[in-house]
């Protein structure tokens, strides 16, 4: 764990250097830990994949109070709270006509679109990061058989609740917005409303399994097509 200053008002911790299951495991206890131990002295917390932004309200507290506090409340993490994020079951509707791509990953990777689909909804995803926009949960890691480069040429507009795979990693998209991933199908799920309580249905470090739905299925939940 190595902890810096990140301004007059922030610190930035590090938990490990390498993306992985266990470390964004930590990073998620990490949250949990800091927004305890800080209380009304916290102002926001800003997770990535391995690493937690902690900025703090400068009119309450100080730099060296922080850094203790934070540095002890983290050294006191037990081996249960690293895993203690939960395990979400997104439905998605996979089909060429719900993802653009779907055809031509699977004919660059050699497998049929079935391959692709059962590949794609049978691993386990940890929540890495949340960015890019409000919900965009960055997921990994993909089966290396169905991994894809980003498009050379971006999306102008990609639709709400695409699923798509760039690399070895997978997404929803939470809001129509340009985008260069490759679309494989869609999610019904809101992945951000900030109407709802909670405003996102992942937090970094939860785990996520994409549950394979048909057409009727899908625009029975609230999917949209077109």
């Amino acid at each position: 764990m190595e902890l810096h200053s990140a301004g007059e008002d922030a610190i930035i911790v590090y938990l490990g250097h390498v993306t992985s299951p266990e470390v964004a495991a930590r990073v998620q206890a990490a949250v949990t830990a800091v927004t305890q131990t800080l209380g009304p002295d916290l102002v926001d917390l800003v997770p990535s994949y391995a690493s937690l932004l902690i900025i703090y309200d400068p009119l309450q507290t100080d730099h060296l109070s922080v850094s203790h506090r934070v540095r002890a409340a983290l050294q006191s993490l037990q081996a249960a709270d690293m895993d203690a994020g939960r395990t979400v079951i997104l439905p998605v509707y996979y089909a060429p006509e719900s993802g653009e791509d779907l055809e031509a990953l699977a004919a660059n990777a050699g497998l049929s679109i079935e391959e692709v689909i059962a590949l794609h909804s049978g691993s386990e995803y940890r929540v890495y990061a949340i960015g890019f926009a409000p919900g965009f949960a960055y997921l990994g890691q993909v089966d290396e058989r169905i991994a894809a480069p980003r498009l050379a040429t971006p999306r102008q507009k990609v639709p709400r609740g695409a699923v798509a795979i760039a690399d070895r990693q997978t997404a929803v998209y939470p809001a129509t917005s340009p985008g260069g991933w490759n679309l494989i199908g869609r999610c019904p799920t809101r992945m951000f409303d900030p109407d709802a309580s909670p405003t996102m249905p992942v937090n970094v470090g939860d785990r996520v399994r994409f549950e394979p739905i048909n057409r009727e299925q899908f625009l029975t939940l609230g999917g949209e097509l077109g």
